[in-house]
């Protein structure tokens, strides 16, 4: 386990987690082991393990989300200094969405298939301010045009079906970035894209982050995924923070076997130039 405490400074701090451990009631699995780890206030951190290895369930952890499952949490999970654990239900609405957003795997599972794309955005809106009807629409409009969706003022009125599948995740993107929150949690935001929409998401993901100031921690399985976006990485392995480290250093001296496992598993560095040539030419 990688032991994190002491190397940062805690005002620099955004996101800190404190022995998590999350278990759950009806198997007994403990999916999350102790782990610790940090974010910085802008930062771009990459979770990455295999499928099972407790990345989810910690992003899950971290957004309230974990609260609809049958769990036993332990540990602490600070938000600019507040114990996100002992926060009562109202105020972790408040704080979902405005102050932490959440991109999720499959947008098609996550989009109200009987809901116009441009409101579905707009509820982030509705939630979480006190903007009139003509006020959140405008911004609807901007966001989706932050985002790269084409012709805003007709995708607003379109159906998620109506979409591509890049397309609907720009949308994702947009109902999380609406109110622009400091923290974006991307589950797997790319894995049902092919590589040249991948490219188009992680481009769009780095400038709104470099724009904003927004920190993201990106969940994938995926290091190449990984190395195009976040400044450090945190490699989890059967519940647990094998290694951690700036992203560049992880790629270039990995330290445990299951890190070197993944890097090894990156796709040719022909196949990575075929699609970086590739990601401008169509939009998603």
């Amino acid at each position: 386990m990688v032991d994190v405490k002491k190397k940062y400074d805690p005002r620099e701090v955004m996101l800190e987690v404190h022995g998590l451990r999350v278990t759950f009631k009806s198997t007994g699995k403990e999916a999350v082991r102790g782990i610790d780890f940090f974010m910085k206030n802008g930062q771009r951190v990459g979770l990455v393990g295999e499928s099972g290895s407790g990345k989810t369930v910690t992003a899950m952890a971290i957004s309230g989300l974990i609260e609809r499952y049958n769990v036993d949490i332990e540990g602490e999970i600070l938000f600019n200094g507040k114990n996100l654990r002992s926060c009562s239900r109202e105020e972790m609405r408040r704080i979902q969405g405005r102050g932490i957003g959440v991109v999720f795997q499959e947008p098609m599972t996550s989009l109200n298939p009987l809901m116009k794309i441009g409101p579905q955005i707009e509820e982030t809106l509705i939630l979480h301010t006190k903007k009139n009807k003509e006020e959140r629409r405008a911004l609807v409009l901007e966001a989706m045009e932050k985002v790269g969706l084409p012709e805003p003022e007709i995708t607003y009125d379109k159906y998620p079906h109506q979409l591509s599948g890049g397309q609907r995740q720009r949308a994702m993107i947009a109902s999380a970035f609406v109110v622009v929150p400091q923290l974006l949690i991307c589950d797997e935001p790319t894995t049902a894209l092919d590589v040249r929409v991948q490219a188009q998401i992680l481009k769009l993901l780095r400038s709104l982050s470099e724009e904003y100031g927004v920190g993201i921690l990106l969940i994938s399985h995926d290091l190449r995924v990984i190395r195009q976006l976040c400044d450090r990485v945190d490699v989890m392995y059967k519940g647990e923070i094998v290694e951690a480290g700036l992203t560049e250093k992880v790629f270039n001296d990995p330290q445990h076997e299951y890190t070197k496992q993944l890097i090894s598993a990156i796709p040719s560095r022909e196949k990575v130039r075929s699609a970086e040539e590739n990601e401008d030419r169509d939009e998603a």
